[in-house]
């Protein structure tokens, strides 16, 4: 009966809920998620096959995990608020520039703000987490993951722990200021900025369909990039950790020479 197998499966929902919401940014709710996951519980409980021989929870938790990850790709958990807040730091941190002469030290962009340096700091790791999930280095849904895992500190990291992340999201940073500089272009349009298409496909004199290509290129050399970093058995393809032959394609030879 599905709404039998709804009912007694209905934990596997929020534990793999926790389990994914224990690595995201502070300022995302799991509502969502929760949707998600009991949808495809319904869906999993509508198409089950016990002739198959496969235990239904084992059935499930693949379609729930794969649900909550199509979620966390689809969704853009930058919010309005921290974009905004995004654009008032960029703000004063480009006035404080121009009067001072020099770039202002984050103490100096904390104080014009009106808020303390760790503020400002965790300001920047919610803009990182949230541009990292869009980026889809969220690679396995059960804990193991990537690139992701330690970029995103848990909700109960150590003081070492947020270190190490913010050690970490500086690898991003350098992943897309190393970007080829049209591909960089597109990131920081697509991902900071909030640029519609249009307006970065007439900027770089390209079509939009062409924009989105270069933003699906970047995506790889930034996963890729990371991973080279933070995780090198996630490499793939050219150049990777795998090995092979030497890259013999133009797409290849660019991934080898940006990691």
């Amino acid at each position: 009966d599905v709404d039998e197998l709804c009912r007694a499966h209905l934990p596997l929902v929020h534990f793999e809920v926790r389990a994914i919401g224990a690595r995201l940014p502070g300022h995302v709710f799991t509502d969502d998620l929760v949707s998600a996951g009991m949808a495809a519980l319904a869906m999993a409980a509508k198409s089950f096959d016990a002739s198959l021989g496969v235990p239904f929870g084992r059935y499930a938790v693949r379609r729930i995990r794969g649900a909550l990850l199509d979620e966390l790709r689809s969704a853009d958990w930058a919010t309005r608020s921290l974009r905004s807040k995004v654009r008032r730091r960029d703000a004063v941190h480009d006035a404080l520039a121009s009067s001072l002469g020099r770039r202002p030290s984050p103490a100096e962009v904390a104080a014009e703000l009106g808020c303390s340096v760790a503020e400002l700091e965790r300001l920047e790791a919610d803009l990182h987490a949230s541009v990292v999930l869009r980026l889809d280095v969220i690679t396995d849904a059960s804990g193991g993951g990537g690139a992701a895992d330690a970029i995103l500190p848990s909700s109960d990291a150590t003081p070492e722990m947020v270190l190490m992340a913010r050690e970490r999201q500086a690898y991003l940073r350098d992943a897309i200021e190393a970007l080829p500089e049209r591909l960089a272009v597109v990131v920081r349009g697509c991902f900071f900025e909030d640029r519609p298409m249009r307006e970065l496909a007439e900027e770089l004199g390209v079509t939009e369909s062409r924009i989105s290509q270069m933003r699906a290129e970047a995506l790889r050399l930034l996963r890729d990039g990371l991973n080279s970093q933070l995780d090198p058995e996630m490499l793939t393809g050219a150049g990777g950790a795998t090995g092979g032959a030497a890259p013999t394609g133009a797409v290849a030879r660019r991934k080898a020479a940006y990691y």
